[in-house]
């Protein structure tokens, strides 16, 4: 697959969740953070290859390369027993969310506010990992991402450790601001259009909601909502 942009090819080049066939990069492109990435390949012995802006054009799938593309295999994904052994981990469980670009706003928020892995029901990107990647400015990258078989069963082991799960759910709720969401934390998500299963609901130990200031009937999506609750574990971790 194709990765594009100076930031997606930075974090594959930063961090080892990917193999990294070749670098394409146009002869006119000359700055301190290209030479960066052309250096940090060179290390790795990375294949470079130098063209012109036509040639990159065909090979790209989108506009905004900015002249540097790179092949790549598809991301590694890590393992839910490795993310355990964080020390006091927040760990956020996403349901229910299908575009790419979501996925990738979301992965962006959870990194900023200190996330330390992303668990998902498994399913297979494909070519859409490079979209999830751009729209998360390389936190698809830096992210631990479980990518999970059994939902159920993962949650479990979750709890098992003495981790408490709360999600975003408003019946027999609290003010999320109410709530303790002191680590080590599970916090899950769903998207805007279903939400949460029934059989992750059961397994939660209590629910938060986000108060509008009106009478706002539908649900902010689940990027916005999940910027408002990871930066208020951020906060309350401080």
């Amino acid at each position: 697959m194709i990765i594009e942009g100076n930031i997606s090819v930075k974090a594959a080049l930063e961090n080892n969740k990917r193999d990294i066939e070749e670098i394409i990069v146009s002869k006119d492109k000359d700055d301190r953070d290209t030479n960066y990435i052309l250096n940090l390949a060179k290390k790795r012995n990375i294949l470079i290859k130098k063209t012109n802006r036509e040639e990159i054009d065909k090979i790209a799938t989108g506009k905004t390369h900015g002249g540097l593309i790179a092949k790549v295999s598809n991301r590694k994904y890590e393992d839910i027993l490795e993310v355990l052994k964080i020390n006091n981990p927040f760990i956020v469980l996403v349901e229910g969310v299908e575009d790419p670009f979501n996925l990738g706003y979301i992965l962006r928020s959870l990194y900023s506010a200190g996330c330390d892995a992303l668990l998902i029901r498994r399913r297979e990107w494909g070519d859409s990992e490079s979209t999830i990647l751009k729209s998360s400015a390389g936190a698809f990258e830096y992210m631990n991402i479980i990518m999970s078989d059994i939902l159920i069963d993962d949650i479990k082991t979750i709890k098992e450790k003495g981790i408490k799960a709360i999600c975003a759910n408003r019946k027999d709720a609290t003010i999320y601001t109410e709530a303790n969401l002191s680590k080590p934390l599970l916090l899950a998500v769903g998207g805007e259009m279903r939400g949460l299963s029934r059989d992750v609901l059961d397994l939660m130990d209590e629910s938060i909601f986000i108060p509008y200031q009106n009478d706002f009937r539908p649900a902010l999506n689940a990027s916005s909502a999940m910027a408002v609750l990871a930066f208020e574990v951020f906060s309350q971790n401080k």
